[in-house]
């Protein structure tokens, strides 16, 4: 049975290291005062420099899993202790993984490109980096569970689209295309999402219930970095600052900006489920 959880990955088509960003993985503890959250001091967690990225926390908070290239831009994951502020590989294999995330305490998930070039779904031990389970749908290249049954993903054949996979009875539904790579869940049976045309990017609430798509927001054009907070609502990044979404003015509010602190672009964020800690990737 899985957890409630979420993966987002981006798969690069590469052939050289030098195609992929260099990027930094930087962790803050979130300070809160009344109704304001801050950010504290930040500490890289990466040890190697070029390609670390896709970072989530593990369900108890205690760690974080991200990916990291070697010079063939082929990835792996690692694990870094919150505690200790040790790093852990977590595999080490001829496979590329991408965007690790802890479903369940000691199992992962991630989408592998595999031997075929394939993307599928992978269930990875989080303890010896065995992969032990491969899910169905393929040409992944971006994903969330809904709930234990129910995966949400980017399918990459074209045009590009966003679908829903039922894993008991391989049921596949179509929900749009032209997807950006942010979307979430918001509970076991809602989602938000965005969809792009040539002007503008639209985020959308799917009630599954209901069977329908309300609109709720626009992006600027290119804006993709998009994160579903049980506390905070909807998030989403704007060069350095992290953006708060507010309903009832329909308008977005800054909730906090890491220029001072030295950073250059915020490309992808996560906060843990007890807003106690932030981790930002940094492009260089």
């Amino acid at each position: 049975m899985r957890n409630l959880s979420f993966c987002f990955c981006l798969i690069f088509c590469t052939s050289g290291f030098a195609q992929l960003p260099e990027t930094e993985i930087w962790l803050m503890p979130i300070k809160k005062e009344k109704n304001n959250v801050f950010p504290g001091k930040p500490i890289k967690i990466n040890e190697h420099k070029g390609y670390n990225n896709q970072p989530s926390f593990s369900i108890d908070s205690k760690s974080v899993f991200y990916v990291r290239a070697d010079s063939s831009a082929q990835t792996d994951i690692v694990q870094f202790n919150l505690r200790s502020s040790k790093q852990r590989a977590v595999t080490a294999t001829a496979l590329s993984e991408y965007s690790p995330q802890e479903i369940k305490p000691g199992l992962l998930c991630a989408v592998v490109v595999e031997k075929d070039s394939a993307q599928k779904i992978h269930e990875i031990s989080a303890t010896n980096g065995l992969h032990q389970n491969v899910l169905e749908p393929d040409s992944v290249g971006y994903y969330c569970f809904l709930n234990a049954d129910t995966i949400v993903y980017y399918k990459l054949t074209q045009p590009h689209s966003l679908r829903v996979f039922v894993i008991s009875s391989g049921k596949e539904i179509w929900l749009g295309n032209f997807p950006t790579r942010g979307f979430k869940p918001v509970s076991k049976s809602s989602l938000v999402y965005c969809l792009k045309d040539s002007l503008t990017t639209t985020v959308y609430r799917y009630d599954f219930v209901l069977q329908k798509a309300k609109s709720i927001c626009s992006l600027p054009k290119g804006n993709e970095d998009i994160f579903w907070h049980k506390q905070l609502g909807l998030l989403r990044s704007d060069g350095t600052a992290i953006l708060q979404y507010r309903e009832l003015t329909s308008t977005w509010t800054q909730l906090f900006d890491l220029r001072s602190q030295g950073f250059h672009r915020i490309t992808r964020f996560a906060i843990d489920e007890k807003l106690n800690y932030l981790v930002v990737v940094d492009n260089l």
